[in-house]
């Protein structure tokens, strides 16, 4: 794979082992030219299945970048991961609650100064708790 200016040789190491681990053994080793979209589609799905829904859409994003540098060189007509923009399921976010109430946003301030005042006696609160 062509290591992209600016980009570590790490980060390009960890994209291709993703690639090898989920999406290249599904697509075996066909000519880029010859990976049709609902074949990508079918690959995508099986990473989708096992709840990893952000890798899967992570995976056409690194598809798509594969594809486009295919199309550039002559190996590939068109850049089909372009085509299943969603296609993939959305991924459930959730929001955490946070403290609004002034009072007790101070309270939870003055148990986080204590606790570091503990800590910098070499005490922890955890310290008075009874053992199992």
């Amino acid at each position: 794979m062509k290591k992209k200016p600016g980009k570590k040789e790490s980060y390009t190491n960890k994209i291709i082992g993703r690639l090898n681990k989920d999406l290249f053994p599904f697509l075996q080793d066909r000519p880029i030219a010859d990976i049709k979209a609902p074949k990508l589609l079918e690959a995508l799905r099986k990473v989708e299945s096992r709840g990893a829904v952000e890798t899967a859409h992570r995976y056409r994003q690194f598809s798509g970048q594969i594809f486009r540098y295919a199309v550039s060189t002559g190996r590939a007509l068109h850049v089909i991961s372009a085509d299943l923009k969603g296609a993939l399921s959305t991924a459930v976010h959730t929001h955490f609650s946070s403290l609004t109430d002034p009072k007790k946003t101070g309270e939870l301030l003055m148990a986080i100064d204590a606790e570091g005042a503990l800590i910098s006696e070499g005490k922890s609160v955890t310290d008075d708790r009874p053992k199992a």
